[in-house]
């Protein structure tokens, strides 16, 4: 019979594990073709604004498969409720038998997105972080910064919201764990302070503008992962010196790639994954003086990588 995660046991798993480490060789071996990852289903809904992704695929060579269901509703605050929720579906490779259901309630999306954000800002990132900025003061928006903690030594943060409620509770949040947190409802003062940003909000349109980068800027757009979600102007990605995804497949039809294609910004030649970018030292950030930017939609591989590594676990605690 599968075994049953509840939200405790998976957190309790979740001690110890090197959840970035996971990630890393996750992306790696996606961009060498040992992942099979099937399109992304979703549904999109407009009364409430909410969306529904099912991601799945496989490891070449692996003992399991994962099939994962992860939903976000945006107005759910509101009501005290959290805007994310979801599962995990962990299959023998080998039988096709259920062996796991992680009732996640959505925490493992938002921590492997926080650890994929943590990734790219390990390789992209330029080394003197003067000031970190973050658009979206939610729940992703709290879990991204603690995990740049691994990646940069910067405590110093400028948070943009829409809502003056909503940015005093992330301050207060933050600075309990040790950040020193400036609000703002004006996203053009992060671009003016911050050399490291990390937009993860459901916007429909851009929040920043070319002209707002500054030289030096690392971006990491996590938000836009669906084909009607923006948050940069696709002139940013045209002035970039690099410009990185966690999947090219999935760039062509979501994510700010996406919109700077059929804008004609860039083109697929201009972008490189993730997994390459770790793998060689050539694609990495080579000077603190460049723009880089990466554009993350969140790849099933990332879902394979924690499942695994939380099942395992669990059954060693």
């Amino acid at each position: 019979m599968a075994e049953i995660l509840t939200l405790d046991r998976i957190k309790e798993a979740l001690r110890g594990l090197d959840i970035v480490g996971a990630m890393e060789e996750g992306f790696v071996a996606y961009s060498r073709g040992r992942v099979v990852v099937p399109p992304v289903g979703e549904m999109i809904f407009e009364d409430p604004p909410g969306d529904v992704h099912i991601k799945y695929g496989f490891i070449r060579g692996d003992d399991i498969y994962v099939i994962k269901v992860a939903s976000g509703f945006y107005q759910n605050p509101s009501l005290g409720l959290s805007s994310s929720n979801g599962l995990m579906l962990l299959f023998s490779q080998k039988t096709g038998e259920l062996l796991a259901v992680l009732l996640e309630e959505g925490y493992l999306t938002n921590v492997r997105t926080a650890a994929a954000g943590a990734v790219a800002a390990k390789y992209l990132a330029p080394r003197a972080v003067r000031r970190i900025g973050i658009l979206g003061a939610g729940i992703q928006g709290r879990m991204q910064l603690e995990y740049l903690r691994g990646a940069r030594d910067c405590r110093d943060v400028t948070v943009w919201g829409t809502g003056d409620e909503e940015l005093a509770a992330y301050k207060k949040d933050m600075e309990a764990i040790g950040f020193r947190v400036r609000t703002t409802r004006d996203a053009g003062e992060v671009a003016a302070e911050c050399n490291l940003i990390v937009t993860c909000t459901p916007s429909r349109k851009p929040l920043l503008s070319a002209a707002q980068i500054k030289p030096g800027t690392h971006i990491t757009a996590m938000g836009s992962d669906t084909p009607e979600k923006q948050e940069l102007d696709p002139a940013i990605l045209e002035m970039a010196d690099r410009v990185v995804v966690d999947s090219l497949s999935q760039a062509r039809l979501r994510g700010e790639c996406f919109k700077a294609f059929e804008a004609g910004a860039i083109t697929p030649e201009d972008v490189v994954e993730l997994g390459a970018v770790i793998e060689d030292a050539k694609l990495q950030r080579a000077s603190d003086a460049e723009i880089t930017i990466a554009d993350l939609t969140g790849v099933a591989v990332q879902d394979i990588q924690i499942a695994k590594a939380v099942w395992k676990n669990s059954a060693i605690s």
